[in-house]
């Protein structure tokens, strides 16, 4: 089975995009280990603004990567490399991609699609890049989740610019109900 892996760039305040919803505070000066994590993923899931903001910003960025765009209101890409799932097919279609040979999915976001996959437990690894930033307001990463999740450290990098990046994994939950009756 395939990992989904979260990979996103995170304010310190726990914030994806500034009150105006611009990203100019993330650090661009290193490559952070992005090129070894392209590398490792063949897939992109993205939500529909972030698609938008991504085809209109540099879409050649993820070119390489079959990207699978989860919206309700996009009917169709002019790229043959992205298939939109909506929201009547979410459920099957990620479980079918997930069987698939292959390698890593990178999760990008939006916030509503991340909250959809923390509530199913799709999420394999967390890897948030903490940049050293308070932005007081914009759009919070964990909106909506329903329940508690804990998480398990897998590995954390400080880097000369003050980012720290850091790797999680769902902590299993542990079911006392297979001790009935002992």
């Amino acid at each position: 089975m395939r990992k989904i892996i979260l990979n996103l760039a995170v304010s310190l305040d726990g914030f994806i995009e500034g009150t105006n919803g611009e990203y100019d505070w993330c650090l661009t000066d290193q490559d952070y280990g992005m090129t070894e994590f392209l590398n490792s993923s063949d897939a992109i899931f993205i939500g529909r603004k972030s698609y938008d903001l991504l085809m209109s910003t540099d879409p050649e960025m993820f070119g390489a990567l079959k990207m699978y765009v989860f919206s309700d209101t996009l009917r169709a890409s002019q790229n043959p490399n992205t298939e939109i799932i909506n929201s009547t097919e979410f459920a099957a279609r990620v479980e079918e991609i997930r069987n698939q040979a292959g390698s890593n999915i990178w999760l990008f976001g939006g916030a509503s699609l991340v909250s959809a996959f923390i509530d199913r437990c799709l999420i394999t690894e967390f890897m948030l890049s903490v940049h050293p930033i308070i932005l007081g307001g914009g759009k919070p990463l964990f909106t909506g989740s329903k329940d508690r999740v804990e998480l398990i450290l897998l590995s954390s990098e400080q880097f000369s610019s003050g980012l720290v990046q850091l790797r999680y994994a769902i902590k299993p939950k542990f079911d006392l109900s297979m001790f009935d009756g002992m």
